[in-house]
């Protein structure tokens, strides 16, 4: 089956993290036998952008690659290239959705004929698959609508669920100064409890700030523990100046800058409590990497969360309630090992390459009529 995505975000070598969930999707369903191409590009003007989209496309027709189905990610422009397709071509479409500009926290629709351009095509859309079931509901709530909506996961990377024989992770990079295995051995010389925090460091979304107001909160109590952030961002700077204002005791924060996603799945194995403490999410992949790797977490219950994290995996607290997220921490510290890491392994099974491709194969044979 050829599959054409027309796609918003792409990684490109300039930005390897942009749209990665798209370039997993495309491999997941590669792995199901699909033959996919992508059209995008980084052009900043809608109609030249458009029009580039649109002679890619022509060209590949030309030589006899026609699409099958289309599969749109993110609804904006390029869908018109889909619709078009479908009125000329009679190739459907499918629109997978992971904009958080439909959330009331993070609202950025425009209204007026953008807003009426972005019905008609996702009501032309064989069916629209949000990551969330939250984000179905804010999508609705804006007036998108469809005949059929489906809920399809993020993938999350074989190397997540490997395990070597002594439950070490398979993977052993030292490429940092401060490696998962020497914060590993570090800890367990001195019995303390390891937590980690991955992200894009967005303080709009992300409030890392408030994060570390509830660990040092928990710091005033006792210091067996340490906090590890991984990532870089927009605000990675000014979240670090601001740890350093609160005075943590010395080696209790470990600060990675961004890291391989081989070395986030280090970080994952070998810790004991992811934490995300964001004001607002669709569907985090961290999140469904931590099961796949068997940690619990302590996360807040917005968006797509608490379709995510259960009793079994971990537990919810309410956004910015620093108080909350303090008292949870604290438990967390002395609790970690009541949860089971095969049965939070196997909540992670779902966002495998394997699931989400047949899932996502499926619903392009049911869009063609096979």
């Amino acid at each position: 089956m050829r599959v054409l995505y027309l796609s918003a975000w792409y990684p490109t070598e300039r930005d390897q993290m942009a749209g990665l969930f798209v370039r997993k999707h495309k491999e997941a369903v590669e792995r199901q036998g699909a033959d996919v191409r992508v059209a995008y590009n980084e052009e900043k003007n809608a109609f030249r952008s458009l029009m580039m989209l649109w002679r890619e496309v022509k060209q590949w027709m030309k030589e006899g690659w026609v699409p099958d189905v289309v599969q749109v990610n993110v609804l904006s422009k390029h869908a018109l290239i889909a619709y078009w397709l479908k009125k000329r071509y009679n190739v459907p479409y499918i629109i997978v959705e992971h904009w958080s500009g439909y959330l009331p926290q993070n609202f950025s629709i425009r209204g007026g004929w953008h807003l009426k351009l972005m019905k008609i095509l996702a009501r032309e859309a064989y069916c629209i698959l949000p990551v969330s079931q939250n984000l179905q509901s804010a999508m609705k709530k804006c007036g998108i609508q469809n005949a059929r909506w489906e809920r399809i996961h993020n993938v999350v990377d074989d190397f997540f669920y490997r395990r070597s024989t002594d439950g070490r992770p398979t993977v052993d990079r030292q490429s940092t100064e401060t490696s998962p295995r020497d914060v590993t051995e570090k800890r367990l010389r001195n019995e303390r409890c390891h937590l980690l925090h991955v992200s894009c460091f967005d303080e709009k979304a992300k409030n890392v700030k408030g994060l570390l107001r509830a660990v040092r909160e928990v710091a005033e109590r006792r210091q067996d523990f340490t906090l590890t952030l991984v990532g870089n961002g927009a605000d990675w700077v000014a979240d670090r100046a601001y740890a350093e204002s609160l005075h943590f005791p010395d080696g209790m924060l470990i600060w990675t800058g961004e890291q391989t996603p081989q070395e986030v799945c280090q970080w994952m194995q070998q810790s004991d409590v992811f934490v995300l403490f964001s004001n607002y999410e669709n569907a985090p992949v961290v999140l469904s990497e931590s099961l796949a790797a068997g940690c619990p977490v302590i996360a807040t219950s917005v968006g797509g969360i608490p379709e995510i994290i259960n009793n079994q995996c971990g537990v919810l607290v309410t956004p910015r309630d620093e108080k909350a997220l303090a008292r949870e921490i604290y438990r967390m510290l002395d609790h970690f090992n009541d949860y089971d890491k095969h049965t939070i392994r196997s909540l992670g099974v779902q966002y495998d390459y394997q699931s989400v491709g047949e899932k996502l194969y499926a619903i392009y044979k049911q869009a063609v009529g096979e």
